[in-house]
Formats: C-alpha cells, sequence, structure tokens
C-alpha cells in the first residue's frame, strides 16, 4: 500500500459512518491487516501525521497515529498509536482557529476551529480499554479523524481553503512543522 491508495474525495466510503469493530474480533487477521495497511499508507507519506480506515477504503472505526506525534511523550511508547472505536469524551470549552489538511483531500488546506483540548477512551490494537486527554496538536488529531469515521471531511468546516501544490508544501514543510491527518 502506497500514499496512491489513500482514497480521495468523492469516494463515498469518506462519507459513511464506519462500523464499530466488535471486540472480539480486534485481534483477528482481518482487523490486524486493516490496521498494518493503514500504517503503510500513513507511513508512505511524507507529512502525514494521522489516518482513519476509511481512507484505506474500510469502513471500520480505527484510526492510527503517526509516532512522529508522540515524540518526547513519556506517557506513550514511541510507537504509532492504534485508536479503535474511538470516542471523543471530553472536550474544552476553548476553541482555536488551526490550519489543516487532509491526505484524502490533497493539496487543500483552510482554517478549522476545533477545541484546544479533546480527551478519547478506545480500545488498542490487543483490544485493550485506555484513555488519552490532549492539547495542541494531538487534540486536533483526535477531532479531525473522529470527524473522518463519522463521514465528515475537515472541508465540510473549513474556512480559507486554499490550493497548495506539493511543491509549494515542500518549501513551506522545510521552513517550519506544517503537518496534515
Amino acid at each position: 500500500m502506497n500514499e496512491s491508495d489513500i482514497v480521495q474525495e468523492g469516494d463515498p466510503v469518506l462519507r459513511e459512518t464506519a462500523k464499530a469493530v466488535p471486540e472480539a474480533k480486534i485481534t483477528t487477521q482481518p482487523i490486524q491487516e486493516i490496521i498494518t495497511r493503514m500504517k503503510a499508507a500513513l507511513h508512505d507519506t511524507d507529512d502525514g501525521v494521522a489516518i482513519a480506515a476509511p481512507q484505506i477504503g474500510e469502513s471500520v472505526r480505527i484510526f492510527v497515529i503517526n509516532s512522529v506525534v508522540f515524540a518526547g511523550r513519556f506517557d506513550v511508547e514511541d510507537a504509532d498509536q492504534v485508536f479503535i472505536n474511538p470516542e471523543i469524551v471530553n472536550t474544552s470549552k476553548e476553541t482555536a482557529e488551526l490550519d489543516e489538511g487532509c491526505l484524502s483531500v490533497r493539496n487543500i488546506y483552510g482554517k478549522i476551529e476545533r477545541a484546544t483540548h479533546a480527551t478519547v477512551r478506545a480500545l488498542n490494537e490487543t483490544g485493550e480499554k485506555f484513555e488519552m486527554g490532549t492539547s495542541g496538536l494531538l487534540a486536533q488529531i483526535f477531532q479531525h479523524e473522529t470527524d473522518h469515521l463519522n463521514g465528515t471531511l475537515f472541508i465540510d468546516k473549513a474556512t480559507d481553503l486554499q490550493e497548495i501544490s506539493p511543491e509549494e508544501r515542500k518549501a513551506a514543510k522545510d521552513n517550519s512543522a506544517s503537518t496534515e491527518e
């Protein structure tokens, strides 16, 4: 699987409400294969920080966050983090307007209002329950990926949408730490 396999806007799977993964099936080969494909697609991008299962054509409630997002955090192992049947259980009243892009809406960027803090409850890839609360980029990712699982794309909520070519994006990335979910 590579970046060209990431489902793009217009594919109906991106507009479906993804189905929950039965707990008893989390460790089965089909679900583990979906997780492996998600990680491969994510790591094949040069700028992706997270990916939801619908973005690889699978309408199930899973998202994966790239290990680079967790660098320097003492409470999370330095590995990609898998969130199965994630549920945002708390968000702050405080919001911020943030820049956002999406691997399924390539080269389009915009401003979006997101809660500055978010807490997610989910299952990991071995079926263990966990809860994680955070702020900043990680809180933004939680909200963006949960939107994907509910059939919503960031462009449905964003303002000031603009197209930025891959070359412009690379130049901007070289000048800052710009990322996408």
